[in-house]
């Protein structure tokens, strides 16, 4: 028989299931539930992606592409990258790559950078996958305090920093608030982290749903991008057009570490998948701004009916809002959620994405009719 403790590695026991899961199992009771708890957009793929995808397979088109990524996909990539960001890609220090989603664009990263014992710091609250790059890799994450207001800015991130600092991941528009940093507040990171020697990971993945009031001079999400190079930037396909599980994402910054990241690449996931590669290829040319219209119409009500009865700080981006339980009720974000289930609505508590367990996530990828039942029944168990 097996020894499960002496053969699994010490790293499986510092990885917990993520809490989403238990979300999920927990909603599986409820029959209809309205669930606001997914973290994916519920608008169908674009009809010309989809009818790409189904081309690319038809026409045999199912094999390995280069690690890097199709030719074809990566100069779409880097013509739109130039527009956006402005960077000279026939300069030979910069570079950029197709990956197995964004999270796989992380791990890579991870792995390129971190040695045992090393730091990265990530905002609190964050993505489920950022602590989780410690265990795989033996470093340590650092977690950087936003509250109240969830700005990751230079001077919270600055007293954290220590010669063991390797990279410093932003997630703006954030995952699970929803708060998009300002063009300045990009610039003095991107600064603080050159003059300090280590690498700012910016991760953009909900890049193309930053709500009117957010949007930089160019009508588009602000970016570190605009303020050097020396960066890794990293982006995706999944929530900007409805495909995530077709695991598409890109990374653009130095030449040394996309080297070194296709490397890993090569010897991990190979190659992001190839038909979804070909159906992405005019994807930059597709027009989303109704969705993101709507998904901003939902934000408001959101606010609207949420902010009489609890602290929110007012999402600018993605499709997530991170209200604070009342501290009226006396409850963690794990009590008030689970309390929820019994008028059928599901959402994730603070805890899952943070030290603190005193907030909790809700999505509002979903339709109005659902959102406007789910919302109604938070607001009245909060008040």
């Amino acid at each position: 028989m097996f020894d499960e403790g002496q053969l699994l590695s010490q790293r499986t026991g510092q990885i917990d299931a993520s809490g989403i899961r238990r979300a999920f199992q927990l909603g599986a009771q409820l029959e209809n539930p309205i669930n606001l708890s997914i973290g994916q957009p519920h608008f169908p793929v674009p009809e010309e992606i989809k009818a790409a995808a189904i081309e690319a397979i038809k026409s045999d088109a199912n094999g390995y592409t280069l690690t890097r990524g199709h030719s074809t996909l990566l100069s779409s990539i880097q013509s739109f990258l130039t527009e956006d960001i402005e960077w000279d890609f026939e300069d030979e220090n910069i570079d950029f790559m197709v990956t197995s989603g964004t999270s796989g664009a992380l791990v890579l990263a991870a792995w390129a950078l971190l040695d045992p014992g090393d730091e990265f710091i990530i905002p609190d609250p964050h993505f489920v996958v950022y602590p989780a790059l410690g265990a795989m890799t033996g470093a340590k994450p650092v977690c950087c305090d936003t509250y109240p207001d969830f700005r990751m800015t230079a001077e919270r991130v600055e007293p954290l920093l220590t010669p063991r600092t390797k990279f410093v991941i932003i997630n703006s528009p954030g995952n699970p608030t929803g708060i998009v940093l300002t063009d300045d507040e990009m610039r003095d990171l991107a600064t603080l982290c050159r003059e300090r020697g280590v690498v700012l990971l910016s991760d953009e993945i909900y890049d193309l749903f930053t709500y009117s009031a957010a949007r930089d001079s160019r009508g588009r999400s602000p970016t570190p991008a605009h303020h050097g190079s020396d960066m890794l930037i990293v982006r995706g396909f999944g929530k900007n057009y409805g495909c995530t599980g077709w695991r598409l994402g890109f990374a653009a910054g130095p030449t040394w570490l996309i080297h070194e990241m296709a490397k890993f690449q090569q010897y991990s996931f190979v190659c992001a998948p190839s038909m979804a590669q070909h159906a992405v290829m005019s994807a930059h040319d597709v027009d989303m701004s109704p969705w993101v219209k709507a998904y901003e119409g939902k934000r408001d009500r959101v606010v609207e009916l949420l902010s009489p009865v609890t602290d929110l700080a007012i999402p600018e981006g993605a499709f997530y809002a991170f209200p604070a339980i009342p501290s009226s009720l006396g409850m963690t974000g794990t009590e008030f959620t689970e309390s929820l289930l019994a008028h059928n609505v599901i959402a994730i508590p603070g805890g899952v994405f943070s030290n603190r367990d005193t907030h909790m996530r809700i999505s509002y990828a979903t339709d109005d009719e659902a959102l406007e039942e789910g919302l109604q029944a938070i607001a009245k168990a909060m008040a």
